[in-house]
């Protein structure tokens, strides 16, 4: 009998750990579509003298993207996450809309070598042309001007989200991710 008893208690056991054993870990998620970005500030200290000459903003299956165009090579940037966003040269306070905020300063003027405005736009208002009704990510897009040849703006998001910055030939590209991971 206690042959009998000891078979059945070793038996139970080396049962359990078996099914400790066959248990999988858990899987981490995968990225949101391959999203690794991140959202800590990105910088490029490259100055341009090639000025802005249009923003607009388009939206992706897995990001909202901004792109502000120039009149020639795409200058370096300053893109973070800000408590608050305020104007070039006056620093007035521009509320945005939105979780969250993201500062846009590409280091391109926003007007020509004579000081004449290449890129028609208010300070503190939101950009000429462009509705962000129905994007999934961007919720204020403002002017925050153009001032020592550097010109900003205001993008207030749904919440701190990974973005990346990248140049391609005459442009400056913002991508906001819709969310973190699936």
């Amino acid at each position: 009998m206690k042959k009998a008893l000891f078979l059945a208690l070793f038996l139970t056991m080396i049962a359990t750990l078996a099914a400790l054993v066959a248990v999988p870990a858990p899987a981490q998620a995968a990225p949101y579509c391959g999203i690794t970005w991140g959202s800590g500030a990105k910088v490029l200290n490259q100055y341009s003298s090639s000025p802005i000459t249009n923003v607009r903003t388009g939206q992706h299956s897995c990001y909202d993207r901004l792109v502000i165009d120039l009149n020639g090579p795409a200058s370096g940037y300053m893109v973070s996450y800000v408590s608050n966003f305020y104007s070039q040269g006056k620093g007035e306070l521009i509320p945005l809309q939105g979780g969250a905020k993201l500062q846009v300063i590409a280091l391109a003027p926003a007007y020509d070598s004579n000081g004449q405005p290449t890129y028609q736009a208010t300070v503190g208002q939101p950009l000429p042309n462009i509705n962000l009704a129905g994007y999934r990510t961007f919720r204020d897009l403002r002017y925050g001007g153009s001032f020592e040849g550097q010109t900003s703006f205001g993008l207030g998001v749904r919440a701190q989200l990974p973005f990346r910055v990248f140049q391609l030939d005459h442009r400056l590209v913002i991508d906001v991710a819709h969310q973190w991971q699936q």
